[in-house]
């Protein structure tokens, strides 16, 4: 399932960040600072470094928007989030074809683990800032191309093949992370977001109560029988 959700940042948000980012041009470094085998061979961007003030200050952040956000607490059903990190593109820089790393070890330092279910990307840039850079996802139905308003977020499985197109104009700036859920598997997670999805607009139209009671608890059943934790 491939989850568009919008305005995760407002305009306030988005001139913090961008400001900060913009403030802190000695944190930028080599993108393959961070990525595998596959990836190093195909990644061509900079990033904010890891563990370097901006980028935890600015994690935190965007940490903190996320977990009020219900349309992607719903369709991600989080468990653990590796905190965001920030990259960006110009000058013909690009991302090739590559699948993201099973597992990755938190920064923290405890050595703690996390399973990469899902990928995000947050758009910082509007698109019009640029040209080129499309985020291309592929599954069973084809290839994918998102390029989105700055501010909104795209997850999707971490099992896709996926790259980014060169920028050949402009700047594409961007917050990427990583999700483990709390049901590893894509189609249960989908059959949990329509149910749920359904359960709130039955709530908000006024349905039959009785019948909103027994899907909702049809829906608890079903994550208590699929939850992995």
């Amino acid at each position: 399932m491939l989850l568009h959700v919008p305005s995760v940042l407002d305009a306030d948000a988005l001139r913090r960040i961008g400001e900060r980012l913009a403030a802190a041009e000695g944190d930028w470094v080599d993108g393959r600072a961070t990525a595998g085998h596959q990836g190093a061979a195909v990644k061509h961007n900079q990033q904010i470094a890891e563990r370097s003030k901006t980028s935890i200050e600015l994690s935190d952040a965007v940490l903190s928007v996320l977990e009020r956000n219900p349309l992607f607490i719903s369709g991600a059903l989080p468990n653990r989030v590796y905190p965001p990190l920030f990259n960006r593109y110009t000058g013909g820089m690009q991302f090739g074809g590559h699948v993201d790393g099973a597992v990755r070890i938190m920064p923290s330092g405890s050595g703690q683990k996390i399973r990469t279910d899902l990928s995000a990307t947050l758009f910082l840039s509007p698109p019009e800032a640029y040209d080129g850079g499309a985020l291309l996802i592929e599954d069973t139905y084809g290839v994918h191309s998102v390029k989105l308003p700055a501010g909104d977020l795209i997850v999707y499985p971490a099992t896709s093949v996926h790259r980014v197109e060169p920028v050949t104009r402009g700047t594409r700036v961007g917050c990427f992370f990583w999700i483990q859920s709390l049901v590893r598997d894509d189609g249960r997670r989908t059959v949990l977001f329509d149910l749920d999805r359904a359960i709130q607009r039955l709530n908000a139209t006024g349905g039959d109560e009785a019948a909103r009671v027994q899907l909702t608890g049809v829906y608890h059943n079903l994550l208590r029988m699929w939850t992995d934790t």
